[in-house]
Parts: C-alpha cells; sequence; structure tokens
C-alpha cells in the first residue's frame, strides 16, 4: 500500500513548457548557481510566491492580528537575510529569486571562500563536510540565516578541516584575491 503519509510537490511547474525566455534565464541560473536542476529554481520559485502572497494579503489587512503576523513575516525575512531590519512590506514585494538564490549554503560557501565553485560546494555539502551551527548539513538548498552564516565551517573529522588540504589552500588564496 505504501507509505500513508503523502508528501505532496514543493513546487508548480512553468503554465508553458516551452518558452525560450523562461528557459533560457532559468538556464543561466542553473550555471550561475550550480543548481542541479531546474526543479529547485521552481522550488524556490514558490517559496517566494508564498512570501509575496501573504505580504499582499497583509497589505489589505487591518487589525491587531494583521499586524502581528505582518512585524512575524517581517522579522521572519529579516533573520533569513532576504530584507533589511527596518523594511516594510512593499520590500517584500520587490524581493526577487537571486535573493533566495544568494541565501543557500551552497552559493554561502562559494562567498566565504570554503569552496571554489558552486558544484564543489555541492559535493561538500553533499558528502556531510559542513556543518551550520554544529549540526551536519546535507541539503544544499539549506537556507542560511544571517545568525548561522558565521557559524559555518568544515565537521572537525573531515579532511576538509585540516588547513593544509590541497582544495583549502587553493580557496583560501582566491579568498585572498577576492578580498582585495
Amino acid at each position: 500500500m505504501g507509505d500513508p503519509r503523502s508528501i505532496g510537490k514543493k513546487y508548480s511547474k512553468p503554465l508553458h513548457p516551452w518558452r525560450a525566455e523562461r528557459i533560457s534565464s532559468e538556464k543561466k541560473l542553473v550555471t550561475e548557481f550550480g543548481l542541479k536542476n531546474k526543479t529547485e529554481i521552481w522550488r524556490l520559485q514558490s517559496k517566494l510566491k508564498t512570501f509575496i502572497a501573504k505580504a499582499r494579503q497583509l497589505i489589505a489587512a487591518i487589525g491587531p492580528q494583521a499586524d502581528k503576523e505582518r512585524t512575524q513575516l517581517l522579522s521572519r525575512l529579516a533573520r533569513m537575510g532576504l530584507i533589511a531590519p527596518n523594511a516594510g512590506l512593499d520590500d517584500v514585494l520587490g524581493l526577487k529569486l537571486p535573493d533566495f538564490l544568494n541565501r543557500r549554503l551552497q552559493t554561502v560557501l562559494v562567498k566565504k571562500g570554503l569552496a571554489r565553485t558552486p558544484g564543489q560546494a555541492r559535493q561538500l555539502i553533499n558528502h556531510e563536510h559542513i556543518t551550520v551551527s554544529g549540526k551536519t548539513v546535507s541539503s544544499p538548498s539549506y537556507l542560511v540565516s544571517l545568525s548561522d552564516e558565521t557559524a559555518i565551517a568544515f565537521v572537525p573529522g573531515s579532511n576538509f578541516a585540516n588547513p593544509e588540504h590541497v582544495e583549502r589552500i587553493s580557496t583560501t588564496t582566491r579568498a585572498k584575491q577576492v578580498k582585495a
């Protein structure tokens, strides 16, 4: 019979499958951010649409419950690093897909200089060489909050934890070049 817990899809496919403009823009995102496939884009688009729909709903709503939900939404997005702490609902409406893609663990590793390429970052995460706040994370699509960004490191028992590792030497020199 199968598992009684039916897990639904977390995304919806594009309405029209063969639009050249959409296909080319998705292809650029896949290569730039080192995504596995376009499903990862669609998943984040669905999450973005959910936040935007909630913001539109809260703009029109009045009352104490609406105020409470408004502050919760804004504080959640601010903790995730998607908007500024003093931002309003208009800023939520201005969010774009690259804002979410920049908060993925895979992208943050490249920006911090712990990996040379998004592909290498994805491999390090999948092979459980990365910890976030002391917990091993094996999902490249993990959205890193601002507080967790400073707590990203290699697993202590990993070969990559050694600063003299061949790949670490090349990433530290690259990180110094990017800062300069």
